[in-house]
């Protein structure tokens, strides 16, 4: 188009203000899952809440600070979302090609764990010392692998129009490559991080479209898997009593079940809308150990009740329904699967978690994903964030 007197228009004219282009229909931000963002953001911050309050009073653990976890917990999100911005940034399909050098990358930092610099902490060989106060947890980042890896084989053909679905061959050298890494996890032992991972597995086989046959021998090798492992002996002591105080409550409620006995006296004084924060008896009395890491949600239940743990329940069930929606509209198989893996990862983790707070589930030492203080795991959850986000941001605007 030329305008009067020969001039071209779109030379002249000037270009679109910087927040034109942010807000226009095909922008980056316009594209993103707000209602995904916002409500990770919103369980971060009250994760940052319920740390402080469970830690404030402890000088054993905060070093005299009483912001020493809040400010921590506040930096530790922080960092995750700069690593979710630059998981967007790069995109879905570029890590789809670095694939195995992170799978490589994943397998020398847990195999690390295993010596001298590796770290014992409640029980669970599975940390890596840095130093300043800062540990690394490798087994919350081979989630992130076990994930695109499957994806990566998974969709590999089905995407280039070779097949329909992942033949034989293809799921067996995925399910080879999820169990090394699985393996080497056990050894230290972490056994919740394998009950994740094993459950991330048949989440994506499920997405994939593979033979149901493939489901049913998985499910029946953990159950064979499971008797082994403990007739065997692999076990640890103290991972076996928690089991026998899951399955009988009232075993040594000054021992083993101390946990679990005293997180449901907390969960449960909470009431409809809590004791307010700061002022539950259990966490100011120092009476749920590890309340700010795999217990914050008696913090949760017993200072904000019945309606502050159910907002925790509503936020994280708006993350994993859009989630699955991102998963279904993807327009190709490997971005379905990364998704679905993460739902899979997600819900599990959560259920587990709560769970074992309110005597349902076995105490496996799972962090509340955006809401448990942990450097590692808070990391690892908005990698996925920002996974879930570029395969929305990359698919086409009419999907």
């Amino acid at each position: 188009m030329t305008a009067p007197h020969g001039f071209s228009v779109s030379r002249y004219a000037p270009e679109r203000s910087t927040l034109a282009r942010l807000t226009a229909r095909d922008s980056v931000l316009r594209r993103l899952d707000w209602p995904i963002l916002l409500s990770a953001l919103a369980l971060s911050l009250i994760g940052s809440l319920l740390v402080w309050s469970a830690t404030r009073g402890r000088t054993s653990l905060n070093q005299g600070d009483p912001y020493y976890f809040l400010f921590r917990h506040l930096l530790n999100t922080g960092i995750g979302v700069a690593l979710m911005i630059g998981t967007i940034w790069l995109g879905h399909r570029t890590l789809r090609g670095a694939v195995p050098v992170l799978y490589g990358l994943s397998i020398v930092l847990i195999l690390a764990v295993l010596t001298p610099l590796g770290a014992t902490i409640n029980g669970a060989h599975a940390w890596i010392v840095i130093g300043g106060g800062f540990s690394l947890q490798p087994s919350e980042f081979v989630k992130i692998t076990i994930i695109l890896v499957a994806a990566m084989l998974l969709a590999a053909k089905v995407d280039a129009g070779d097949q329909i679905h992942p033949d034989h061959g293809t799921v067996a050298k995925a399910l080879v490559l999820a169990a090394l890494p699985m393996g080497i996890v056990m050894l230290m032992p972490d056994l919740g991080s394998v009950m994740v991972m094993i459950v991330i597995v048949l989440g994506v086989l499920l997405a994939s479209g593979a033979s149901n046959r493939w489901i049913l021998g998985l499910i029946g090798a953990g159950v064979l898997g499971a008797v082994l492992v403990t007739a065997l002996g692999m076990l640890d002591e103290y991972q076996i009593n928690r089991f026998a105080a899951f399955a009988n409550p009232d075993l040594d409620p000054s021992g083993v079940g101390y946990n679990t006995n005293q997180a449901r006296i907390a969960i449960g004084s909470g009431g409809r809308f809590g004791a307010g924060l700061f002022n539950g008896s259990q966490t100011t009395g120092q009476f749920v150990p590890e309340q700010q890491t795999d217990f914050v949600f008696t913090v949760a239940g017993e200072e904000l009740g019945f309606v502050g743990a159910g907002l925790i329940l509503v936020l994280l069930g708006v993350i994993l329904w859009r989630a699955c929606r991102i998963a279904r509209s993807s327009t190709e198989l490997y971005g379905t699967i990364v998704a679905a893996g993460i739902v899979s990862w997600f819900a599990f983790q959560s259920f587990e978690n709560i769970g074992m707070t309110l005597g349902i589930m076995p105490v496996a030492g799972l962090p509340l994903p955006f809401v448990s203080y942990g450097g590692s795991s808070m990391f690892a959850v908005w990698v996925a964030i920002g996974l879930l986000q570029s395969i929305r941001v990359q698919r086409p605007m009419t999907a």
